[in-house]
This record gives C-alpha cells, structure tokens and sequence, in this order.
C-alpha cells in the first residue's frame, strides 16, 4: 500500500510531478494492501500462459496451410484433444503448485529479496538491466537442472513426465510432475534476490519467462520468430531437438540461451543433426 493519501503528497514525497505509468500505478495501488499486489503474480502467470500460445493454436487448427511449411517436425500434428489435455492438466499445475508457493512467500519476497511496490517506478535503464541479469542467472542455473534432470534417477521419478511430448506445443512449458515447476521456477528468482526489483519488473520477468518457455516449445520456426532477432537465444528449433531426441536426449539443456551448450559440449548432437540436415537438401 502506498503511504501517501493523494497524488498531491506522492508528487510531494518525490519531489516531482508523476509520470503517467506511476499516476497509472498510484490510482490501481494506493490503497491495495501489498499483500494482494504480489498476490497478482499467480494470475498474471495464468493469463499469459492461456492467451500466448493461443494464436498458433488457432492457426493450427483452423488454417494449418498457412503455418505448416514453419513446422519443424511437419509429419506429426498435435490434435486439439491433445492440447486442450496438455493445457487443462499445465494450468492445474500452475495452479496447484505455484499458486500456494506465490501465496506463502510473501514476507520472503518483500524482506529477503526485497521486492517494492511503492513509487518511484524503475526507469527503462534500470528495469533493462534486472532483465538481461535474470535471463543470464536463470539460464545457468536452469541448464545444471535440466541436466540433473536427465539423469536416471531424475526423469525416472520427475521430468519423463515433460517428455511426454515429443512433438511439443507451447502449453508443453509447464506441462511437468509438480515437484519439477516449482525446482525449475527457483532460478527465477535468484536473479531478484540478486537485485531486487518492482514487483511490477518481477510480473514482467515472469511474464518474459514465460513466454519464452512458450515459444521454445511452440514447434515452429518462423522468420521472425525470436531467435532470428536476439544473439545467442536458442528458440523453438533449438529446444524442440531436444524433444525430438527423447528421454535419452543429452543435446540442448539451456532454456533461454545457447552458450551453455556450446561451452560445456552438450549441443553437438544438435549440430551433427543440422549438418546431416543441410548435406540431405543439398542432395536434393
């Protein structure tokens, strides 16, 4: 909760006019206990991951001429049972194992990692900087855990369950064994423990995440699809090698970057792969 009981005194405190996100953030917060602010978090995940993939879907379904050719496993297609399985049981586990998570660790979040909720809102620099940190931090880390995970022991009892979709869809990102979400999601906050930020960079961040997760697992490769833009990220041709590969797959552990893989050898059955990939079209 703000403590200020006007615009007037916040501008006051600040010792300058507001700008029009903090106006904005002043009005929707001012009198919201903090407690149901970071309380958001759960159903901000929620809605990103319902209405982001949800577009390709579509396009699946109902136009799949027009995004077939991108496809990067075109013989197999997800059929609308299948995703509509794949999202009903992900968002249980959102749900079910985050949503108590998020619940209980508020006084975590605001004393130990120092989360804000108050004014003044970051600046473009400032929030710019906390994301490049986070994706750095949360790649390395999760890269360790996604090879722990491989091992016998790990996708015996926890991440076979991920790998049930070897031709993944974007709901595929969090469709885990519950104990796995809530290991893959600590990563995520290392990053903010490290820096600590405005709850509303850590929704951005999530959200970021998220969606990233949701593209990596989307199954296509467009032109414009993220890692044609962004150095070194590995997107959806990356991560869905490691589908493809199975269970057993040891290639391409990272979730958001490719110099993990690259410096500790682990996509050279990636790249084996492509080049196989490029000699069989010349041949063509």
């Amino acid at each position: 909760m703000i403590p200020y009981a006007t615009a007037a005194e916040a501008e006051a405190a600040l010792g300058r006019a507001m700008t029009w996100a903090e106006a904005t953030w002043f009005r929707y917060s001012a009198a919201m206990p903090d407690y149901w602010l970071y309380c958001h978090t759960i159903f901000i995940l929620l809605l990103v991951f319902t209405l982001a993939p949800l577009p390709l879907l579509l396009l699946e379904c109902f136009a799949p001429a027009v995004v077939q050719p991108y496809k990067l496993q075109p013989q197999v297609r997800s059929s609308p049972a299948a995703s509509l399985r794949c999202y009903r049981d992900a968002a249980c586990v959102i749900i079910l194992a985050v949503g108590p998570l998020v619940f209980v660790s508020y006084p975590a979040a605001v004393k130990i990692m120092g989360i804000r909720m108050g004014l003044p809102l970051p600046s473009f620099t400032e929030i710019a900087t906390q994301l490049l940190v986070y994706s750095l931090v949360d790649d390395y880390l999760n890269y360790w855990i996604h090879r722990l995970l491989h091992t016998k022991w790990g996708f015996t009892w926890i991440h076979h369950v991920h790998h049930e979709f070897r031709t993944p869809v974007g709901f595929t990102t969090t469709y885990t064994h519950w104990a796995e979400i809530l290991i893959v999601s600590l990563p995520a906050l290392v990053g903010t423990a490290i820096i600590p930020c405005h709850i509303t960079v850590q929704w951005l961040w999530f959200s970021i995440r998220l969606i990233g997760g949701i593209d990596t697992h989307s199954g296509y490769n467009f032109p414009f699809s993220p890692d044609k833009l962004i150095p070194f990220y590995g997107g959806a041709e990356f991560h869905d090698y490691h589908h493809y590969a199975g269970g057993h797959s040891q290639s391409n552990f990272a979730s958001l970057f490719t110099h993990c893989d690259y410096i500790y050898g682990t996509d050279k059955g990636y790249r084996y792969h492509k080049a196989r990939l490029a000699k069989l079209k010349k041949m063509k």
